[in-house]
């Protein structure tokens, strides 16, 4: 069953006879060689079997996600999440976390900032660096492509000092809670001194910047801390209206697809806080992040979809392997049903296929 998968899905009769050899380019000997071949007739019939399941498995998908509820669905982004319920035919979407959020978070980010313009620049040399048998070289040697023999860096460097010094220069009409304010001052003031000294000297190197950054460790955890508490806040005031508004009957069976770059997706901080509010009988289940490349342009629509093959996964798993609850339970998650099998072969290469497992050669 290949459900999840697009080898070979939607393959007509004539397709699959160009994936098999049907081009005339098979060598001598292949099943492929002979394009009018009962062989490769044969294999094009079998081949054909998938397509149809593939069809007839999409047809399903696009039924069932009408059909799918109640559902919250959270896209990460930088106020926190956009949050939609999909319940009864019915959507509310909105960003439940304050903007306290989006702006400790904004200058928390100064040193990542400064370091995306100057990384290109890196000498890939970088002489004894704190914790170094956890520095990828090879990494330095990719992210450094460029190198420090130009200063090319200085002029967006300087435009980015500009935009920090402008909001240095508003931080007290900001209005940030005093904790929150001093650790902002602490980061925006030591970038615009590294900034202007590296301007100034035309120069910087990973040393340089280590020793500033090293030095707003404990600004950055404050502004952090006030982040993570807006939106526990915000998050857990809209889960708890949901609930009330789903009702006991139907909150259970609730479904939370959480999408999220790679880089933030295990464990996510929305869905953290999320599974606190769901039935602890069937949160582990009914907890979905899914990794995306880039953010969705309809990220309801992209939730939807592979909840839905969750969900009719899930009922397949038992119907068809109801003898076999390893293979069920591969089915119904992310594992594909050929890797143990592959990973059996794989420590066992002169296993014959005919041979129970087990069984001595």
């Amino acid at each position: 069953m290949t459900a999840r998968r697009d080898f070979l899905g939607g393959v007509t009769a004539v397709g699959a006879s160009t994936f098999l050899g049907g081009s005339g380019t098979a060598a001598a000997g292949d099943p492929g060689s002979d394009p009018d071949g009962p062989e490769l007739r044969a294999r094009n019939t079998i081949v054909a079997i998938d397509g149809h399941t593939q069809r007839h498995y999409d047809t399903l998908r696009a039924e069932l996600i009408p059909h799918l509820g109640p559902v919250v669905v959270v896209e990460n982004d930088s106020r926190g999440g956009l949050f939609t319920l999909v319940h009864e035919g019915r959507r509310e979407s909105l960003w439940p976390v304050s903007d306290i959020f989006e702006l400790a978070k904004s200058i928390a980010h100064v040193p990542l900032g400064i370091l995306s313009i100057l990384a290109p620049y890196l000498s890939r040399r970088i002489p004894n660096p704190p914790d170094a048998a956890r520095l990828d070289r090879h990494d330095v040697d990719m992210v450094a492509f460029k190198g420090p023999g130009t200063n090319a860096w200085i002029a967006p460097l300087r435009a980015f000092g500009a935009t920090l010094a402008d909001a240095r220069r508003h931080l007290d009409d900001a209005r940030l809670p005093g904790r929150l304010d001093a650790a902002s001052r602490r980061i925006l003031d030591a970038a615009l001194e590294f900034i202007a000294e590296s301007v100034s000297r035309a120069a910087f190197d990973a040393r340089s910047f280590e020793d500033f950054a090293g030095g707003l460790g404990e600004a950055i955890a404050t502004d952090i801390e006030f982040a993570a508490r807006a939106q526990i806040d915000g998050v857990a005031a809209l889960m708890n209206r949901w609930r009330d508004e789903v009702g006991p009957g139907d909150w259970p069976g609730l479904y939370v697809v959480v999408l999220s770059i790679w880089t933030t997706s295990a464990p996510n901080q929305n869905s953290i806080i999320v599974k606190r509010f769901m039935d602890p009988a069937t949160a582990d289940s009914h907890l979905i992040d899914v990794a995306t490349a880039q953010p969705p342009t309809d990220p309801v629509l992209v939730a939807l979809d592979n909840l839905a093959r969750i969900v009719q996964d899930n009922v397949a798993a038992e119907l068809v392997f109801p003898h076999d609850r390893r293979s069920a339970d591969a089915l119904k998650g992310r594992e594909d049903l050929l890797a143990r099998e592959i990973l059996h072969q794989l420590a066992c290469p002169y296993r014959s296929s005919e041979r129970p497992r087990g069984t001595a050669r």
